[in-house]
């Protein structure tokens, strides 16, 4: 079995994937389109799953230590009212580690450490990749040409290799909401780790990070292509008498620091994560909501499920068919799971409905909140070693 391996996108999977993929002897290339790998952004929750993979890949003490742990807080009305309290002590006691709230720059960068300078080509589109026989796959990048016995497609939601591979597939659809989020520019008084807000059609919430500052979202039912002129006065009016922290989160936020992106999903799952010698992977492979924050611990799983399946062998297409096997069925059930969060929370309008699902929650004990959690968190990597 060959060891060369092209890389198509450097986000959080990708970088993974590559780090993944050196530990069990590969050469790796990461190509990635923008000029700058640094993956700006706001911030991030990584729950024990995503925690597990990073330490499989050696980057999860300095994660770690880069993040802070989210032991309190819960579920609010706009007026204030606790619908569910958050306990990550628990949490912690039953999968070995709370959630870790960390900005997601720091995390690439991170990840990007991991890996040798050389490792990494930014400013490259990648504009073609075919199989180039029985033993190899072709990279086009502008005017290079790459060839590798491995394709890993981490090349986000608008995946052109998965288009490339899956020409029928509907790709991705807009899942009815849009987010706005930002960074604080300086700390803000806290007095919880992680919050969520629920009102009709809309939802706030808040990441504690270690130095103070937080991130806030702002996630709204409206159509597809929505954009206001000025986001923060927008949301300003639109969260008018929600309770504290939300007014002085947004104080503590640059107007041009607010970011905003609609909401968008792999609805449709692919039939496949694997097609010859080229792997599908995080977002490429089954995009889903961020309502149980998820997203990018499922591609970490990847990230190590590829790398272990890959460093077993016997060949390229036999352990990409075992990661296809052992990875389909766990990330599309937890985009269904976070689908189905979504229509629970944020997106219900009807008063009735809010008003049952607040009560119906109230009245779950913690500990069959935490039970519910453990689906998703408790997973064991396989080793790399």
């Amino acid at each position: 079995m060959g060891n060369t391996a092209v890389v198509v996108g450097g986000g959080i999977g990708g970088l993974a994937a590559a780090i993944g993929l050196r530990r069990v002897g590969w050469e790796v290339r990461v190509v990635e389109r923008a000029a700058v790998l640094d993956d700006a952004g706001a911030g991030i929750s990584l729950a024990a799953n995503g925690l597990r993979a990073l330490d499989e890949l050696g980057v999860g003490a300095a994660v770690r230590g880069a993040s802070r742990g989210q032991y309190t807080g819960g579920t609010r009305t706009p007026g204030g009212a606790r619908i569910a309290r958050m306990d990550g002590a628990a949490l912690e006691r039953a999968v070995g580690a709370p959630i870790m709230g960390i900005p997601r720059s720091t995390l690439h960068r991170l990840l990007r450490d991991a890996l040798p300078a050389a490792a990494l080509v930014t400013g490259a589109e990648v504009t073609s990749v075919d199989q180039a026989g029985p033993g190899a796959v072709r990279v086009e990048c502008g005017a290079a040409v790459l060839e590798a016995d491995l394709v890993v497609a981490a090349d986000g939601i608008g995946s052109a290799v998965r288009r490339r591979l899956f020409p029928d597939h509907p790709g991705p659809v807009h899942s009815g909401s849009t987010v706005l989020r930002a960074i604080t520019e300086h700390p803000v008084d806290l007095r919880t780790d992680f919050e969520l807000t629920w009102g009709r059609g809309a939802e706030f919430g808040h990441i504690a990070f270690l130095d103070g500052r937080a991130e806030w979202h702002a996630v709204l039912s409206l159509p597809a292509g929505t954009r206001f002129t000025d986001p923060r006065a927008e949301l300003r009016r639109r969260f008018s008498g929600w309770h504290d922290p939300i007014p002085a989160l947004l104080d503590a936020t640059r107007p041009e620091a607010v970011l905003h992106h609609d909401v968008n999903e792999l609805r449709t799952p692919l039939p496949s994560y694997a097609v010859g010698r080229i792997a599908l992977l995080g977002d490429a492979a089954h995009a889903m909501t961020p309502n149980l924050g998820q997203g990018a611990c499922q591609a970490l799983e990847d990230a190590v499920a590829l790398a272990a399946a890959l460093g077993a062998g016997p060949t390229v297409e036999a352990a990409l068919l075992r990661y296809d096997t052992e990875r389909r069925p766990r990330s599309q059930a937890v985009a269904r799971a976070a689908r189905q969060a979504g229509r629970m929370g944020q997106q219900l309008s009807h008063p009735l409905a809010i008003a049952l699902r607040n009560t119906a929650m109230r009245l779950t004990p913690s500990r069959i909140s935490t039970r519910m959690l453990l689906r998703h968190h408790a997973w064991v990597p396989p080793s790399l070693n």
